[in-house]
């Protein structure tokens, strides 16, 4: 079960989006695994995708796609089959993909980015299996499908995500909603995840990239569950331009800061939420470094606790075992760390002050805090002015299991 979080509800259409979803029986009979979205023409369209050398056939069509096709159309995303380590033959699919979705919608192929997510290194067959479903999906495509397609992108997640968020531009009201999908394989770089993000605003040019980009910087690039990261990850903002607003074009416009923080805001709470949906999830964790020389340096710290399965396991234990920090925070390679000016922090109880035990700390006091779904952590390494934050979750019981029956 996530950790405090919901179904999406008062998810808000954007003009120029539409949405639909069905059931193309790619893996399993009976679920909705594929999700078609069409663009209204002049929508302007960025993507970050994954690092991971092995990196799927979807993902090398799309970035191709868009770099240098036409304007993007449509993006269709398939669950159950990740297409990654097809070689060869899972590039013709996915190109053969957006053939069957171009025809269907009167678009070039190259105006479509495919998006898989599944299992990695199964045959493919999508192409016929979206050519089948897609003249109904075609017709029944509307703007008010947003929550039917989180539901339909997931695998592993116990949860839909999505999210809006709206600001006032010039006595414009802009609308932003995005969904995501992520459970496990959750690791920056960028985080294993499938993103959505659609704005109705005119955001065009250098400023559509640089947005994603910072937005990115402190959302899905500041979360992981497992430390693995995907072949399939993709995030893409796509903004309609549809709100009577003259073009947003460079990050230098007035108005572009509150728009990325509102785009960065709706990031964050998806990103958020792929923690708390985490494989076996039972505990919510906000890292936050401060005192470091630099951000690097404190997010060196920050990922080293986050992965350290001692720690995780005695979270989900609730277990206050405050050594498995600090020996996490001393192996973290900040080599000339002064131990003697760390501290640290469970909630608002400080357990370590200059590098020992503090004097004020009790156990129960440290239970209290671990009994929580939701249990913030605090260092302050005592060396500089530097600070960062990420998000993680516990390791339990049922991450294994999750993944040893993954593919049964």
């Amino acid at each position: 079960m996530a950790v405090g979080l919901h179904p999406p509800r008062n998810i808000l259409p954007i003009a120029g989006v539409r949405l639909s979803v069905a059931e193309a029986g790619i893996r399993y009979a009976k679920r909705l695994d594929l999700t078609l979205i069409h663009l209204a023409e002049g929508s302007q369209v960025a993507g970050v995708f994954t690092r991971n050398r092995f990196c799927a056939a979807p993902v090398l069509i799309a970035q191709r796609h868009l770099a240098g096709g036409p304007g993007v159309r449509a993006l269709v995303i398939n669950t159950g089959n990740a297409n990654a380590g097809t070689g060869a033959t899972g590039l013709q699919v996915a190109e053969a993909s957006c053939r069957v979705v171009a025809e269907q919608l009167g678009c070039a192929p190259g105006a479509v980015l495919p998006f898989s997510t599944g299992v990695i290194g199964e045959p493919v067959a999508l192409a016929e299996k979206i050519a089948a479903v897609l003249p109904t999906m075609a017709g029944q495509l509307a703007e008010n499908q947003w929550e039917a397609a989180a539901a339909a992108i997931m695998t592993t997640d116990t949860i839909a995500k999505a999210c809006s968020r709206q600001v006032e531009l010039d006595g414009v009201t802009i609308t932003v909603t995005g969904m995501a999908k992520g459970s496990g394989m959750i690791r920056p770089d960028m985080a294993t995840m499938l993103a959505y993000i659609a704005t109705d605003a005119p955001l065009h040019g250098t400023a559509l990239q640089q947005c994603l980009q910072e937005a990115m910087a402190q959302s899905f690039n500041r979360i992981t569950v497992d430390g693995d990261t995907s072949t399939n990850d993709a995030c893409i903002l796509m903004a309609t331009g549809r709100a009577a607003l003259p073009p947003i074009a460079k990050a230098t416009d007035p108005r572009y800061g509150r728009l990325r923080d509102t785009i960065a805001a709706v990031a964050q709470w998806l990103a958020q939420a792929i923690v708390r949906d985490g494989e076996g999830a039972t505990k919510f964790i906000p890292i936050h470094i401060r005192g470091g020389r630099d951000e690097a340096e404190c997010l060196q710290v920050a990922y080293r606790m986050a992965h350290s399965p001692l720690i995780k396991t005695a979270f989900f234990a609730s277990d206050p075992n405050w050594g498995r920090l600090l020996a996490a925070i001393g192996s973290a390679g900040v080599d000339d760390l002064e131990v003697d000016g760390v501290q640290v922090w469970l909630g608002d109880t400080r357990i370590v002050r200059d590098g020992a035990r503090d004097p004020g700390y009790s156990e129960a006091a440290g239970q209290a805090v671990m009994a929580q779904e939701e249990i913030p952590v605090r260092v302050d390494l005592g060396r500089g002015a530097a600070e960062a934050q990420i998000w993680t979750c516990d390791l339990s019981y049922d991450y294994v299991r999750i993944n040893a029956d993954y593919r049964s």
